[in-house]
């Protein structure tokens, strides 16, 4: 069995989402390391500013784009934006989430409306728009940042494990509609496990860390999907804690 190919991502365009912090920066990091122009797209713009600074002063090729998940015009301009520069995208990474824990008798309209447009509807507007361009383009690769919640649930977690099931099912549904129309488009959904992120820590203070992985992990797992050489691509991985309590 022949090794993956080494990863060199000299002369590709990446655009991850919620790459400010935490995992989103995790897989910045390491796409521009393997040689990719990196665009950085996250509301927290001041993070993510500081990002790209911190990147470009290694010598890496990194810039910060203003977009919300959740708007699918200004997602739609994006891209409008890009062609016009001549600049199409390689790989697109649909990581940004938000979550709201409470239980569903105390959740908000407006709670579950932002949690579904940004875990749901965002990766699925940024989706449409990488897709199409990747036809014409004959390849490219686009990976979804799931969750273990997409195979399972907990208490306080409804609207969050409602988005990241059905990002699932449009994950797969991309990867077979790839297969049909173009096998140089790479489609990669990765069920990522509890990670030590602000993500958690932020919401769960007290969290035990020991049974969280480093983001860093899961961005590898990135870069892996990425590297498997032309004839065959990863449709799906699963990344999570050895000591999870709750799998599956």
């Amino acid at each position: 069995m022949s090794a993956p190919a080494q990863l060199d991502l000299h002369g590709r365009q990446a655009l991850v989402t919620g790459a400010a912090r935490g995992l989103g920066a995790s897989i910045a990091r390491r796409l521009a390391a393997a040689g990719a122009s990196v665009l950085l797209a996250d509301v927290r713009k001041d993070l993510a500013v500081e990002l790209c600074a911190e990147l470009t002063g290694e010598g890496l090729d990194a810039r910060f784009v203003e977009m919300d998940v959740r708007d699918a015009v200004g997602v739609a301009a994006v891209f409008r934006d890009l062609d016009e520069a001549g600049q199409p995208l390689d790989i697109l990474v649909n990581n940004a989430a938000v979550d709201v824990s409470k239980p569903i008798e105390h959740l908000t309209a407006d709670e579950v409306t932002r949690v579904v447009e940004t875990n749901l509807l965002g990766p699925m507007y940024l989706c449409l728009e990488t897709y199409r361009r990747m036809i014409s383009r004959g390849g490219g690769h686009i990976v979804n940042i799931l969750s273990t919640a997409a195979n399972r649930t907990w208490t306080e977690a409804g609207p969050y494990a409602s988005a990241k099931s059905g990002l699932r099912a449009f994950t797969h549904t991309l990867f077979k509609e790839a297969q049909r129309d173009c096998t140089g488009i790479g489609v990669t959904g990765i069920i990522a496990g509890g990670m030590e992120t602000p993500f958690i820590m932020e919401r769960f203070p007290d969290a035990d860390v020991t049974l969280l992985q480093s983001p860093d992990i899961v961005a590898d797992t990135v870069l892996y999907a990425l590297s498997v050489p032309a004839g065959s691509v990863v449709g799906e991985l699963v990344v999570v804690p050895r000591c999870e309590p709750s799998w599956p």
